[in-house]
């Protein structure tokens, strides 16, 4: 990953969007890697991979022989933009790439971490109801190719317009095809009824009470004031002590070479998550990766339940839940602690103690 920030930084330093999209392409082609760069640098076939050029080969070589690229910190300093690339760096702390996210699979561990294998189903996902680009059908039957057997679906709440956030009428319709399409899987798949509810300012939900009622879960997730740098413990306490909140969704709201995230008393909220019941997303959505493996084991250590959830808005999208699982293993998180580990009843047990 220190090489996918490299590339990173110098397109913050290009001047137009044309200029950036070479290094932001090389960045992305490099993240994807199966293989060590290392390993194609001494096989002379690093310029064989698409989108790393000749500029961004010399920088990932550099990197490799000396351990950090005086070309990239030259032209940073040349740029004068050192206060700004730093500002970025920050926002890549403790994200796995597709090759870290392997290892951390394939990783031994004692028996009781969760491992794929345990994993039942992904509760957090969208579809056309929302912003998602699949039908209900048919992001169940891609969970069900997965070898999964139940799966949450969590679209927008109405608070969200811009994520195309549903009416309560519309929630009402969607109900009506879930129940279609769990009778007609009914004994193969479960398709649980979810909703991703919006975090407020001060910590309430974009939904009332009797809302709320018509789901089996609430996961409630913020998506706003995510560049703040004030602290907002105690809107994320209000969240999770809010009636019916199941799941606290991408907590920090981080995004890859973006935001940092919500800034928090972490061990707090995780404190309050434990005592409640409320199960603390590790969202695999690889630009999220969120929460990550270090705040994972501060929130294992306070004794959380998690959920481990791909955010997918397409099939494509729902191998996410690979590298929620890879952070977890990296913390030492124990499958009996993980949601989507658990069976029907014991799920229904837990929906109906947050309903």
């Amino acid at each position: 990953m220190e090489g996918a920030g490299l590339l990173h930084d110098m397109a913050a330093l290009q001047p137009n969007e044309r200029a950036q999209l070479g290094y932001k392409r090389a960045a992305k082609a490099l993240i994807a890697l199966p293989v060590p760069v290392q390993q194609l640098i001494e096989a002379g076939s690093l310029r064989d991979v698409r989108y790393i050029g000749p500029s961004s080969a010399r920088i990932l070589t550099e990197l490799v022989q000396t351990g950090s690229s005086t070309i990239v910190e030259a032209a940073v300093a040349a740029a004068g933009q050192a206060t700004k690339i730093a500002g970025l760096r920050r926002t890549r702390s403790n994200f796995l790439s597709e090759m870290a996210m392997q290892e951390a699979l394939a990783r031994r561990h004692r028996r009781l971490v969760v491992s794929k294998g345990a994993f039942r189903g992904d509760f957090q996902m969208h579809s056309t109801w929302s912003d998602g680009a699949e039908s209900i059908e048919t992001m169940a039957e891609a969970c069900a190719r997965l070898g999964h057997t139940c799966m949450g679906l969590t679209d927008h709440s109405y608070g969200l317009p811009v994520a195309r956030g549903m009416s309560m009428a519309y929630v009402a319709e969607q109900h009506r095809e879930i129940d279609r399409i769990n009778e007609r899987l009914a004994g193969r798949f479960r398709i649980f009824k979810g909703i991703e509810a919006n975090i407020l300012a001060d910590g309430s939900l974009d939904l009332t009470l009797d809302e709320r009622r018509v789901f089996e879960f609430i996961v409630a997730s913020p998506h706003s004031s995510l560049r703040q740098e004030h602290d907002q413990t105690m809107r994320m306490l209000g969240a999770v002590r809010q009636p019916g909140v199941a799941i606290l969704g991408h907590p920090r709201g981080r995004m890859y070479n973006s935001r940092t995230g919500i800034v928090a008393d972490w061990p707090r909220v995780f404190a309050d998550a434990a005592e409640r019941g409320v199960a603390v997303e590790i969202d695999g959505n690889w630009h999220r990766q969120d929460i990550d493996f270090s705040l994972a084991l501060q929130a294992r250590e306070a004794g959380c339940l998690f959920a481990l959830d791909s955010d997918a808005h397409s099939i494509g999208e729902l191998r996410f839940t690979d590298y929620s699982l890879a952070h977890a293993r990296l913390a030492g998180v124990p499958a009996s602690r993980v949601i989507n580990c658990w069976s029907d009843r014991k799920l229904e047990q837990w929906m109906r103690r947050h309903g």
